[in-house]
């Protein structure tokens, strides 16, 4: 599978789908959201034509090893069927590591979620109802979106203070959780997380476990606490990239946090393809979504 050599945590659920708009739905693309050091950064929001109320909103937050990825690649269609089922989906682009190391992604990611709410009424959004999905590293900033609601130095400083950064639920597929554990917790032949050049190593500017206190500050599962949102969690048991066990922590840590988690293994599943892009698994992300950000409907 020569992908996951060139980008060894790029989303593959959605590999191959058209970057397609579904019917009867409207796009606002390219909006600022935040623009560090002068360089914008932008977002695109989807949502029905016809919207009955305030829309619930889905932050779509793409994969890439923390290298690559954007909005507007493919994986941004794997997110979109929620707009047919009476959901915003926001897709935005943050800083990767070859531009800026950790923490600046994380400030992304809660800038995005300020700029969502300080904008709500313009773009017909519930801002007391958003949740963060994304895979494999979007995975784990999804994680950190959820976990960190609060830790005040990971704020930064990207406008709309006044607005809270926190979410009302997170979906996290196969996202790493605990870089220093990676390595012992990987199937045989699976992908090496400890050298300098391993997407974790480059993210926060040195090897690994040379840098434990900078590393421990980029893990989700430090900040776990039991003000967190709702997890749904989905990692493939044969996942050779991300092992399944980064999920199983973090699963055991919200889960002794009081936080409500649900977690599914994918029995036979690697890292992403179409083995989360099924039925199922829709069907669980929607129920999971509905439970959380639609409680009126229930």
């Amino acid at each position: 599978m020569p992908r996951l050599l060139v980008c060894p945590l790029t989303i593959l659920a959605f590999a191959g789908l058209v970057h397609a708009q579904p019917p009867g739905v409207k796009a606002d693309r390219n909006l600022v959201y935040a623009s560090p050091g002068g360089k914008d950064l932008l977002l695109d929001i989807y949502r029905p034509e016809k919207p009955s109320g305030p829309l619930p909103v889905v932050l779509w937050v793409y994969g890439g090893a923390f290298r690559m990825g954007s909005k507007d690649d493919g994986q941004t269609a794997g997110a979109l069927w929620l707009t047919q089922r009476g959901y915003a989906v926001a897709a935005f682009n943050y800083r990767l590591s070859p531009v800026a190391k950790f923490p600046a992604q994380t400030y992304d990611c809660k800038a995005a979620v300020r700029w969502l709410r300080a904008h709500a009424s313009e773009y017909q959004l519930d801002p007391n109802r958003i949740a963060a999905w994304g895979a494999s590293a979007g995975g784990h900033l999804s994680a950190m979106l959820g976990a960190s609601g609060g830790v005040t130095d990971l704020e930064g400083d990207l406008g709309n203070p006044d607005q809270s950064s926190r979410v009302q639920a997170v979906v996290d597929f196969y996202g790493p959780t605990d870089f220093l554990l990676m390595d012992s917790q990987a199937i045989p032949g699976g992908m090496k997380h400890d050298p300098p050049d391993s997407p974790e190593s480059e993210l926060i500017g040195g090897p690994i476990q040379e840098n434990k206190e900078k590393t421990a500050r980029a893990n989700p599962i430090t900040y776990v606490n039991p003000g967190d949102p709702p997890f749904l969690i989905l990692h493939g048991e044969r996942d050779p990239l991300v092992p399944v066990g980064q999920s199983a922590i973090l699963f055991d840590a919200l889960r002794k946090a009081g936080v409500q988690v649900t977690f599914h293994r994918i029995a036979g599943a690697g890292h992403g393809g179409p083995d989360f892009n099924t039925p199922v698994v829709r069907a669980m992300v929607l129920a999971f979504l509905d439970q959380y950000l639609k409680p009126a409907s229930k």
